[in-house]
């Protein structure tokens, strides 16, 4: 039902990633869609949701955002509090307070403070990350970021995302290296390596500790969902929350 990541946060930092078995959606949000705006049966949804917080005995429910491939933080304070207007990453320094983003291919990346005080989650499509999706998680986490370690959790990889030079010239006018991270595909279009700009960004913002669980969500139809491969499907979530301190 889900993956649990491997990486460098504290004991206090918790953490999952969830697939897509285990729940009752039908095809094609077959079975545990967590996405509430796909057009499944919202009784399903929430009984997927029900069933994701029981075995992982979440503190109390995730607070799913209204994701828009954007850069807005919201900043959680209270248990169940619900955010005011759209945003594609959380933060918490509360106890018992769930972070969550969806994906179906787009990037989930987990951020964490070595002491554990904040927790972060950010959506990380493309049009996030060149936007600086990442950059402003990181802002709002409030910490050194070489006092940060994060994870990145299964996307669409390189072999599967082909994308046109409007994607590539968003990267690469902002920093050369991210070059590296593209090869030709068919005329005018190139493969790109979405974890591996992720991994450029972080590490130009400072952060030094970056694990990576590598998984390619088109490339695995039994685990995971993928909007480029399916088209309608349902909605995997990366939860973050921090426990007793």
């Amino acid at each position: 039902m889900w993956i649990t990541p491997q990486w460098a946060a504290p004991a206090r930092v918790r953490a999952a990633f969830t697939l897509r078995t285990g729940g009752v959606s039908a095809a094609p949000f077959d079975t545990l869609n967590l996405g509430g705006h796909v057009g499944d049966d919202p009784m399903r949804v929430a009984e997927n949701r029900r069933r994701v917080a029981q075995a992982l005995s979440l503190p109390a429910a995730p607070v799913w955002l209204q994701q828009v491939h954007g850069v807005a933080v919201h900043e959680l304070g209270t248990p169940g509090g619900v955010p005011r207007g759209p945003a594609d990453a959380a933060v918490t320094r509360a106890t018992g307070i769930v972070c969550a983003v969806l994906v179906a291919d787009c990037l989930p990346v987990l951020l964490a403070s070595r002491d554990g005080a904040v927790v972060g989650v950010a959506h990380a499509g493309w049009r996030g990350l060149a936007a600086g999706v990442l950059e402003a998680t990181i802002r709002a986490m409030a910490v050194p970021a070489a006092q940060l370690v994060a994870w990145l959790g299964p996307s669409i990889g390189p072999q599967h995302f082909e994308v046109g030079e409007d994607v590539r010239s968003a990267f690469v006018q902002g920093a050369a290296a991210a070059a590296d991270a593209f090869r030709p595909g068919r005329a005018g279009r190139w493969w790109c390596d979405l974890p591996r700009l992720a991994h450029q960004r972080l590490a130009a913002c400072g952060i030094r500790e970056i694990a990576a669980d590598g998984s390619c969500t088109f490339a695995n139809r039994e685990r995971f969902f993928s909007f480029r491969r399916d088209g309608d499907c349902g909605r995997m979530a990366a939860l973050a929350w921090l426990g007793p301190a």
